[in-house]
């Protein structure tokens, strides 16, 4: 998938009161960098390096392979919610290699996009594993790559959510459609924070 196109971001206030971490997580080539650069209102950090002959020995790019670049730590990016709230966005890498890296990219998570590529559905079981493991509340967006659109129901079936997890479309390209996505995961959070019911059992969340 391209990278979103760049533009003129808006200038950023001089401070916030609170800093609100997402992490948006998926398979390997699913759109995470392109999610965060689209939607951060900075030049986003990115710590993509051009994929290598070797790394096709350890890395599965028959579905990806357009891709030229891989991220190996992780993409940061900001977004101002109002005069006193912003979102620091952590883009976590795909590839089975780092994937040791997302338990430490999860603490102090306020919530997470799971970002899923329809076509590689399975590639997105390890990231619902892991922040259900956590307790972190997150949605599933499903990237449009073009193809056929596939059933919402089919996409709930195939990775067995839960009905209270929101699941919504996305074209990762687009800032409008990033903020949207962002926009569903801050209500997700504020309607499960609001309903104790929907905490019992979780482990309590530290957010930074």
């Amino acid at each position: 998938m391209d990278s979103a196109t760049s533009d003129v971001r808006t200038p950023l206030g001089a401070s916030a009161d609170n800093g609100l971490k997402i992490v948006v997580v998926g398979g390997f080539g699913v759109g995470k960098t392109t999610l965060v650069r689209s939607v951060s209102e900075i030049r986003p950090l990115n710590t993509e390096e051009t994929m290598t002959q070797a790394g096709r020995t350890v890395d599965d790019i028959r579905q990806v392979r357009g891709k030229s670049a891989t991220t190996v730590a992780f993409d940061f990016g900001r977004i101002t919610l109002d005069a006193h709230n912003v979102l620091y966005l952590f883009g976590a890498p795909g590839q089975e290699r780092f994937w040791f890296l997302w338990d430490r990219l999860f603490a102090g998570t306020l919530g997470a996009v799971v970002l899923v590529d329809t076509r590689r559905i399975d590639d997105s079981w390890y990231a619902i594993d892991r922040l259900e493991h956590h307790g972190t509340p997150f949605i599933v967006a499903c990237n449009d790559f073009g193809g056929p659109v596939r059933a919402g129901r089919d996409v709930r079936e195939a990775l067995d959510l839960d009905p209270d997890v929101p699941l919504v479309d996305c074209d990762a390209r687009s800032r409008a459609s990033g903020k949207q996505v962002l926009i569903t995961l801050v209500q997700h959070v504020k309607d499960r924070y609001a309903d104790p019911s929907a905490r019992a059992g979780q482990p309590r969340q530290e957010f930074v």
